[in-house]
């Protein structure tokens, strides 16, 4: 019944029946990275061995999470602190970590408490999106049942004064809280908007203590890490992309799903060999790469990319949480972008004017609607207008939401000018 654990870092055990049940999990290998680990190696270790791992933040910004941890102090001097898990997965085409916590929660709660030691810390939140209503009930089920066999609670394996009181906290499906700042004031049961940084959250987070957010993926990579050892981490992957991903597919494809692989294999093997190729036969048109806000890669550029961080970056775009849109040539741009851009206009939380009037801007400019000082039918002065306003609004706001409008938008325009033209052009008429 034991899961090849060591050829996969987070799906080792998912082909197991029930084994989001804590015996089930236990008697493929559950737990026994938690227990060797906090019974023989240091704290301080712990941080260096995931540091040394090359694994970086796997909610979209891609940062070492070794470094972030760096940042957290090593000492409590009797201060609280706060390790949270961020499933607030709200990017429209992801959908890995609620696969994971839907399957197999203990490996996130099993990081968890890894994490929890080597930050020296006794309280920690799963802050999870409110319609994930099923996936929060499967958390709260697999917290008891850890309580119930000391591995979450007080004195921990019998380790005196190793404490950790783990708590779910469903959110209220706003993506603005998907964002560390915003998650945090959220959990603070105040409005769910980011805050300025510094102060970053490792130093003044959750009720102004120092405050851990790490994402679900990246939190349940951590066990196989501490298990099998930073340099065999790093035999996946690349020099610096190490390590499994865990992909979402969707859209064109006959086969979606969640895969996991090592960074760095290319874009079209996922798309033929793991999804079954492009549906019905149809040709593949584009592909966005990291979620709806990562600009668009034309069927060209996917023959030759591959899935790391500096590759898709390269290629124009970001590997942001890897989830991997897929559209074939029945698909019209202009509507893709249409829908892009009223997400991200309903979801500000219009704290910064940019953003604000910027996200309606762009979903009126692509319409053509309410705009009234626009005389001229629709034409290639509208697509530059379109561009303007996404130019204006990146790097200038407090969170990333802004630069989530205006990257696919200009990402659209790049790769698609003359179809958007079109598009814009019907939208007057019609």
């Amino acid at each position: 019944m034991k899961a090849d654990y060591q050829n996969y870092t987070l799906l080792g055990y998912h082909h197991i029946p029930n084994v989001n049940k804590i015996d089930v999990f236990e008697s493929a290998g559950g737990y026994a990275s938690m227990k060797n680990t906090l019974k023989n190696i240091g704290k301080q270790q712990i941080r260096d061995e995931v540091k040394n791992s090359g694994l970086r933040g796997r909610g979209g910004a891609g940062f070492s999470t070794g470094i972030k941890w760096g940042f957290f102090p090593l000492e409590s001097n009797g201060q609280k602190r706060y390790l949270i898990c961020n499933a607030d997965e709200s990017e429209p085409g992801t959908f890995k970590d609620r696969y994971l916590l839907e399957k197999n929660p203990h490996i996130l709660i099993e990081g968890m408490v890894i994490a929890a030691y080597a930050l020296n810390t006794d309280r920690g939140y799963i802050y999870i999106r409110g319609e994930f209503y099923h996936e929060a009930k499967v958390i709260d089920a697999a917290i008891d049942e850890a309580y119930a066999k000391g591995y979450l609670g007080k004195n921990i394996l019998g380790i005196e004064g190793f404490n950790f009181d783990l708590v779910v906290h469903r959110g209220a499906g706003a993506y603005i809280c998907g964002e560390e700042t915003g998650l945090i004031s959220s959990l603070e049961g105040k409005k769910g908007q980011p805050k300025l940084k510094p102060p970053f959250p490792a130093i003044k987070g959750y009720r102004g203590y120092p405050s851990m957010v790490n994402n679900v993926e990246t939190l349940a990579a951590v066990p196989w890490i501490m298990q099998f050892g930073a340099a065999a981490y790093k035999k996946w992957g690349t020099e610096k992309s190490a390590g499994t991903k865990l992909f979402s597919i969707s859209g064109d494809v006959n086969k979606p799903g969640v895969i996991e692989v090592p960074l760095g294999i290319p874009l079209k093997k996922i798309i033929d060999d793991y999804c079954g190729g492009v549906r019905n036969g149809n040709k593949l048109k584009a592909v966005i790469p990291g979620g709806s806000s990562a600009p668009v890669l034309t069927a060209q550029q996917c023959e030759t990319v591959t899935m790391d961080y500096e590759a898709v970056a390269a290629a124009g775009s970001m590997l942001g949480s890897g989830a991997i849109i897929v559209l074939d040539e029945t698909r019209n741009m202009g509507e893709v972008l249409k829908w892009t851009l009223e997400f991200y206009h309903h979801e500000s939380c219009g704290q910064c004017t940019p953003c604000r009037e910027g996200t309606g801007w762009l979903e009126k400019i692509l319409k053509r609607k309410n705009i009234a000082e626009l005389k001229r039918p629709g034409s290639l002065s509208d697509i530059d207008l379109l561009d303007q306003v996404a130019g204006h609004m990146r790097g200038v706001t407090i969170c990333a939401l802004a630069d989530a409008a205006a990257m696919p938008a200009q990402g659209m325009i790049k790769a698609f000018r003359n179809e958007l033209s079109e598009y814009i052009s019907l939208q007057q008429k019609s």
